[in-house]
């Protein structure tokens, strides 16, 4: 919010500088994104009056004219100008010799086809002190005739612009600025206490509050016979100008005015265009309105409107409509002062492509016990400036929908322990009562009563957060935290992210760090079989989706690396992923990797071989054996990947990851140009790990047996193994595979696989017969369990 330094002083004057008050309010929250003297403009620049302006005798465009500068000149003044509004009779802005305008022009002695000129009628934009260049300033009649233009204009000013927070709409407003100077600088306020305005006439209109939760009270004043010709004072232009609104007419600029000063918003309808009574409701379906702005918007249901019988006025809170505006043709008006529910006003200015003055509060937040005193301070200006005569003050309020007075409690020992800074009764009392909100002691504190303006103190710690703000965050004292360090039992079998990440980094592994989001089409690829969860307000269209797996984002750092000469990939992220098939959106933590391109970094005597199914599984295998528990590698149907060169997880009967090659099909669809290898784990099946066990080594000597037994060739050799371990007993301490063979000698659908076993006894030396009979049981148990035939 920009405003004008001596607006401000007019309300509370404290005796410091300008950059002392800029100082202040910005400690106090209130942060200043700068400030801006007014009377660097220019120089030597006086209020002058056209006496006379005849045409130039060698130019059709220009004029000469006798300018009177009272005691500025000992004589009148003959200066060209080419303004199309110079006359005679007006006050201009004059430029004497010696003057420096904008830009650093000097103004000097000129001759303008054969015609001497001394000096030069200024216009606003060429003063920089307004937007006007259609022709030369034109001043009010009483400006005294000599008198500097600074001077006259009271330009040895500041504008301020304070870049306030969203919880201080209390603060848009000169009334509200005022408020916190005098707390911060404990001085007195001087409030705008408008006299109420007594009704001339008994002209009125009925009021309907059909949406009183969205607009639980609604004023409005007639007043007729108001004087379209009337011109807005110098000094309201002024102040609305130099806090960025421009001024329209009198009565725009007065309910600006209002607006600027005391926060709340205000709106007038050319009452002749008014069908009936007014009804404050929400916009019915296909209603349109064409704006003040010339925008005819399509209305929506949850809009707030004001209408009349027939036909919707203005968006509430937002922009009135054009064919119910004041005009220059307006004889009668309705001024209106209403509080709108924040939550009914906010986003509605935006959905319309729209951001007024009125909006940016309303959605903040406007006192709601400030209608009557804005209506009667916008009454008392416009009677004042624009005559005509009032009606009485209509009020339509629904008691039960407006907000509540707040009572909070402040107890003594929690500012303290907050804060770590005591306060004395007189400090809290002096801040608090300062601030408007109002004081009861109780024996732990005050019970505290909130303004109606105060919409963001809504707890204890609010409360002594203002203490803190107006006390000053730079005077707090400075002390070193104290805290006691306790140690915290980890347990053993805890297996943290930390070790996966450097088992896989030193596998020659890259962690990558990639978005939750990602790209709808790309997901459906990766992830078929499930729908993932759109984002309402996505980033990008390339961010629509919550992955339901971590793969897309792998893909799209393996096609930049890829795209980019990098010929050996080996990637892995830890994150979320958002699984969407149950009745709830579950979050599941991710351990994810890709893998393509060589199998050793290249070297001269590196291999040159690519990366291979078995590469990847022997990695994690490595990862999974930190947990010490059993993992099983099963056939994969995943439609990603490579019927051949793929694989399920498996921790006893839960499926907790998947492993393989993408499918050729997709991996053309994903754009890689390189045979890419994938998996994903579930890292809450890595989190623990089995501890170990200790057990005595024995000191006789281990038994090895080797056996080969001939089986059907889709029988798994890790079952053969555990079917061995199971059957085993105690004297087996280890079994293994170290061949396996199909081809020649052996039937069609068989294959050959050699067993070794290795046999112990902790506490002797195993005999013959001990050996024998181990054998046998395998062997037999083999043969009854997968018809296995010992190899001759």
């Amino acid at each position: 919010m920009k405003f004008s330094e001596q607006w401000l002083r007019e309300w509370v004057n404290p005796e410091i500088s300008t950059q002392a008050l800029v100082d202040k309010l910005t400690m106090a929250g209130l942060e200043v994104d700068g400030f801006e003297y007014l009377g660097d403009n220019f120089d030597g620049v006086v209020v002058g009056e056209i006496s006379a302006a005849e045409q130039h005798p060698d130019a059709d465009k220009l004029q000469v004219c006798t300018v009177n500068v009272g005691d500025a000149s000992d004589e009148s003044l003959q200066i060209i100008c080419g303004a199309p509004n110079a006359r005679q009779g007006i006050k201009v802005a004059v430029a004497m010799i010696g003057a420096v305008l904008p830009g650093d022009f000097k103004i000097k002695k000129a001759k303008l086809r054969g015609v001497h000129s001394f000096g030069m009628l200024c216009s606003e934009t060429e003063l920089k002190i307004g937007e006007d260049s259609d022709g030369i300033m034109e001043l009010p009649q009483d400006a005294p005739l000599g008198q500097d233009l600074k001077s006259f204009l009271k330009m040895d000013d500041h504008v301020i612009d304070v870049d306030l927070t969203p919880n201080r709409g209390d603060c848009l407003g000169i009334r509200g600025i005022a408020r916190e100077v005098g707390v911060l600088t404990q001085q007195d306020v001087t409030e705008v206490a408008p006299e109420a305005v007594s009704a001339e006439i008994s002209d009125e209109l009925d009021v309907k509050l059909s949406a009183p939760q969205a607009c639980p009270r609604y004023l409005g004043r007639v007043i007729k016979g108001i004087n379209p010709e009337a011109t807005t004072p110098q000094w309201m232009v002024q102040r609305i100008e130099r806090s960025g609104v421009r001024a329209i007419d009198p009565v725009v600029d007065v309910t600006n005015y209002v607006l600027l000063e005391m926060g709340h918003p205000m709106h007038a309808f050319d009452l002749e265009k008014i069908d009936g009574h007014i009804d404050v409701r929400m916009a019915k379906k296909d209603e349109k309105l064409t704006l003040l702005d010339g925008q005819e918007v399509e209305l929506t249901e949850d809009t707030l409107m004001i209408a009349d019988n027939s036909k919707p006025l203005a968006i509430a809170g937002v922009m009135g409509g054009e064919h119910s505006g004041v005009t220059t043709e307006t004889h009668d008006i309705f001024l209106e002062s209403a509080y709108f529910d924040p939550i009914a006003i906010a986003g509605k200015a935006r959905q319309y492509g729209l951001h007024t003055d009125a909006s940016h509060r309303y959605e903040r937040g406007v006192d709601y016990e400030l209608q009557r005193t804005a209506m009667e301070r916008a009454s008392e200006l416009l009677l004042e400036i624009v005559g005509g005569k009032p009606g009485p003050i209509i009020e339509a309020v629904d008691k039960a929908a407006m907000p509540e007075k707040r009572h909070l409690t402040l107890r003594r020992q929690r500012i303290e322990r907050v804060v770590g800074v005591s306060f004395s009764d007189e400090q809290v009392e002096d801040i608090l009562t300062r601030l408007g909100l109002g004081l009861k002691a109780t024996d732990n504190g005050w019970d505290v009563s909130v303004p109606s303006f105060r919409f963001d103190i809504d707890n204890e710690e609010s409360l002594i957060e203002e203490l803190v703000r107006v006390y000053g965050y730079n005077n707090l004292p400075i002390r070193k935290p104290l805290g006691e360090m306790a140690m915290f039992m980890q347990n053993e079998n805890r297996v943290f992210k930390d070790t996966l990440r450097d088992l896989l980094v030193d596998r020659g592994y890259q962690e990558v760090i990639t978005y939750s989001f990602v790209e709808p089409k790309l997901q459906a690829i990766l992830e078929p079989a499930q729908k993932p969860l759109a984002l309402m307000n996505p980033i990008s269209s390339e961010m629509g989706v919550m992955r339901t797996n971590l793969l897309p984002g792998l893909v799209q750092s393996a096609q930049f690396n890829i795209n980019r000469q990098q010929s050996r990939i080996r990637f892995f992220e830890m994150g979320l992923r958002f699984d969407t098939s149950g009745d709830e959106l579950q979050q599941i933590p991710t351990l994810a990797g890709l893998v393509a391109g060589r199998r050793y970094i290249e070297s001269w005597d590196g291999d040159a071989r690519k990366v291979d199914f078995y590469d990847v599984k022997g990695d994690l295998e490595a990862l999974l054996n930190v947990t010490k528990l059993r993992f099983d590698f099963v056939p994969s149907d995943k439609g990603i990947l490579h019927p051949g060169q793929s694989a399920n997880i498996m921790l006893g009967d839960k499926k907790v990851g998947y492993i393989g090659k993408f499918h050729p099909e997709i991996q053309q669809k994903v754009d890689l140009d390189l045979d890419s290898y994938v998996f994903e784990l579930d890292l809450d099946a890595l989190s623990e790990r089995k501890l170990p066990e200790f057990k005595p080594l024995s000191k006789f000597p281990s038994i090895r047996r080797d056996l080969a037994v001939i089986v059907d060739e889709n029988v798994k050799g890790g079952e053969l193994i555990d079917f061995i371990v199971k059957i085993g007993g105690n004297l087996l301490t280890d079994a293994f595979i170290f061949d396996i063979y199909k081809g020649e000698h052996l039937e069609s659908g068989k294959k050959s696989i050699a067993l070794g076993m290795t046999l112990r006894h902790p506490e002797k030396t195993l005999e013959d017969a001990e050996i024998n009979a181990v054998v046998e049981k395998v062997v037999s148990g083999l043969a009854d369990e997968y018809q296995a035939v010992l190899r001759n």
